[in-house]
């Protein structure tokens, strides 16, 4: 057993049918949850209604790693939110509970029968199960809501289903989230999510080229497939001390210094001295400045980065007066 913490709340962890002992009776949902954005928000708030209303211990079951990084990992979607990040949104959400079930070919080959009764009651003790209305399950995703239904009745546990939320019109999902994400629409994606997005992780040593030209950064470790957004932004970085710092961050391949291609996160925070090495930090992202672009030597790359941090100044004054 594992535990996660979200605003200093615990939440136990489980992976594997052996870690689970003795199944307790549990409601659940089930899901990706990447992003975890207002419509997975809504279904977590039911959840934890019903579960307290049953006597019922409120459990998410999630997939680790994404369905389609198995069948298709060349064209599986960009994560939202690392594993961590996503069990500590749930706990920040009052969840009690999360199953990380490894999503292998042999779990993935499950017939939806077996997938019901074995695992999901059978193996996790569940009592009353909230899906969304349009939720898949089993091999081949050949189970549907009405195969789920006729499953409750048989093997005597609760079923509900959660419509779609929508807000201003549109269907709040992980896609429109991405999509918003990867246009530099971060307004956009704040009203999906319900918060500013954010990526966090352990700050590691770079290069250390931001602190030779001027400008010390703290390279913030990615645990992303690839990151859902690139560019320079404003941001406000959280773990450093009790309240948030303003900064500003690159988020790319960076093309100017000579690097592998893979993205890195760096984040230049404002009047900020000290180590940070070692430092678990959540970086918000709360507008794009611009694009990346490459600069044909450090000395205008340097001039660039100081008129970011101006950038980067007025427009946390402009998000914070709104």
């Amino acid at each position: 057993m594992q535990v996660a913490r979200g605003l200093g709340r615990k939440i136990e962890v489980t992976r594997g049918l052996a870690a689970r002992g003795a199944p307790r009776p549990l409601a659940v949902t089930i899901g990706n949850f990447d992003g975890v954005h207002r419509g997975h928000q809504a279904m977590l708030a039911r959840l934890i209604e019903g579960a307290r209303a049953r006597r019922l211990v409120a459990s998410v079951l999630t997939f680790e790693p994404h369905p389609r990084e198995l069948f298709a990992p060349a064209a599986a979607p960009t994560r939202l939110t690392s594993l961590r990040e996503k069990l500590e949104l749930l706990a920040e959400r009052g969840i009690d509970h999360v199953h990380v079930q490894r999503f292998g070919r042999a779990f993935a080959a499950l017939a939806p029968d077996a997938f019901v009764e074995h695992f999901l009651v059978g193996a996790l003790g569940a009592r009353w199960v909230l899906v969304g209305d349009d939720f898949r399950y089993g091999a081949r995703r050949a189970g549907d809501f009405a195969s789920l239904a006729e499953a409750a009745r048989r093997l005597g546990f609760e079923l509900e289903a959660m419509p779609t939320v929508a807000v201003q019109g549109v269907r709040v999902s992980s896609s429109a989230v991405r999509d918003a994400l990867a246009r530099g629409q971060l307004d956009h994606a704040r009203s999906l999510l319900g918060r500013a997005y954010s990526i966090s992780g352990r700050v590691v040593r770079g290069l250390g080229l931001g602190r030779d030209l001027g400008f010390p950064t703290a390279n913030v470790q990615l645990k992303h497939n690839r990151p859902p957004l690139a560019g320079i932004f404003a941001v406000r970085v959280h773990g450093i001390a009790a309240a948030a710092r303003d900064g500003v961050a690159s988020l790319g391949v960076r093309p100017t210094v000579h690097t592998d291609g893979r993205p890195v996160l760096e984040v230049f925070v404002f009047d900020f001295r000290g180590d940070l090495y070692g430092c678990h930090v959540r970086v918000e992202f709360l507008a794009k400045l611009r694009d990346e672009a490459r600069y044909p030597d450090l000395a205008a790359l340097k001039a660039q980065i100081a008129r970011d941090c101006d950038a980067a100044r007025a427009a946390l004054r402009a998000y914070q007066d709104a």
